[in-house]
């Protein structure tokens, strides 16, 4: 029996989607479904451009569309968009932001910025639309590493025109004050100027809005954290004992503002030499294990090459990602497993703001 558009219908209602759990029908996944003399095109609509799973969805509907009639000859052409869905009703707070992810870190040193950086650089990549917010009130490092320096700040009446880099849209306290001014801000000084930094740009529509937190469980980072309606945290950490230990700290900050933690990203899990050897010169997997211990995804391991250190010195967040095969190959598997966790967090409706329960 030749299939028929009510065949393949039924058919796509028995396969679902490998993270939310619901079939494509019932998710609104499927937006066309043509049915000639030759061939069976179907067009699915993905929650996020950047999703991992794209060849698993295209396998699974043709195992079923096989299996629902005699016809196991005729070509299945599945074609992917994408958009983006929020899975929350509007918010006061910037609403034409989808997703506010934070990235926070135990100690400073583990490369949280450059981090924040490829995560950002890496969805855009993919087709999202992406913001990055410099939340490191006290030693901002993305204008450097996004080539702001000669770029000037403008502002429409006390809204604030965010810099644009490879698409990204950018904003950092850096390019508002004196380059060597030191930030000598108590918390609530500085909490102002984070909130300033937020609510005073004109984001416009946005699928993701990456924070770059100052490192550390302390005032601030806490403070800021409160300040936005979060979908999720990212920590990041290296795999030696010391950056664990604090990273740990981290998981139980974000746990305490009841916050879900998306993931651990693991940076500098290994060295790259110019002859492309590998080093584990911090012990490789101790995120990992930190990980499976305090049952939260692993996003997954980036590696150290000199020519991702080279690039953010220029400010050239594309040159970051494509400094070496490995890197690039990283970058896009923590950023699509990262957009699979947000994913999942939206349809589960885990959108926070940040509140603090102090226990005796």
């Amino acid at each position: 029996m030749s299939h028929t558009t009510e065949t393949v219908l039924a058919a796509l209602a028995t396969v679902p989607d490998p993270d939310l759990g619901s079939d494509l029908i019932s998710l609104r996944m499927v937006k066309d479904v043509q049915v000639g003399a030759d061939t069976i095109d179907i067009t699915i609509e993905l929650t996020t451009p950047a999703c991992p799973m794209k060849d698993r969805i295209r396998a699974d509907i043709e195992a079923a569309i096989q299996a629902h009639g005699e016809d196991t000859t005729t070509p299945i052409n599945v074609t992917f968009t994408a958009k983006v869905r929020s899975g929350d009703p509007p918010r006061d707070v910037l609403p034409g932001v989808k997703h506010v992810i934070a990235v926070g870190a135990g100690k400073g040193g583990v490369g949280k910025s450059t981090i924040s950086t490829l995560l950002a650089a890496g969805l855009a990549r993919s087709g999202a639309s992406v913001g990055l917010l410099d939340g490191d009130i006290y030693g901002p490092s993305l204008g450097t590493m996004l080539g702001l320096d000669a770029m000037q700040a403008t502002a429409q009446g006390n809204i604030l025109d965010p810099f644009v880099v490879n698409d990204i849209k950018v904003m950092t306290i850096a390019k508002l004050v004196d380059p060597e001014k030191a930030m000598i801000w108590r918390g609530p000084m500085a909490h102002k100027a984070f909130q300033q930094l937020l609510l005073q740009t004109n984001w416009g529509e946005l699928d993701y809005l990456i924070v770059d937190l100052p490192p550390g469980t302390g005032d601030v980072p806490l403070s800021l954290s409160q300040a936005l309606p979060l979908r999720g945290s990212v920590i990041v950490c290296t795999p030696q004992k010391v950056a664990l230990d604090d990273a740990r700290r981290a998981v139980r900050m974000f746990e305490q503002l009841s916050v879900p933690v998306l993931g651990v990203v693991e940076n500098m899990s290994w060295f790259i030499d110019e002859a492309n050897g590998e080093h584990d010169l911090y012990g490789r997997g101790g995120a990992e294990q930190m990980a499976t211990d305090m049952q939260l995804p692993f996003l997954g391991a980036m590696p150290m090459h000199t020519q991702v250190r080279v690039a953010g010195d220029v400010g050239d967040p594309i040159a970051m990602v494509e400094a070496h095969t490995a890197v690039t190959t990283s970058v896009e598997h923590v950023a699509g497993e990262l957009a699979r966790r947000i994913s999942i967090a939206a349809a589960a409706g885990q959108t926070q703001m940040p509140t603090v329960s102090i226990k005796g």
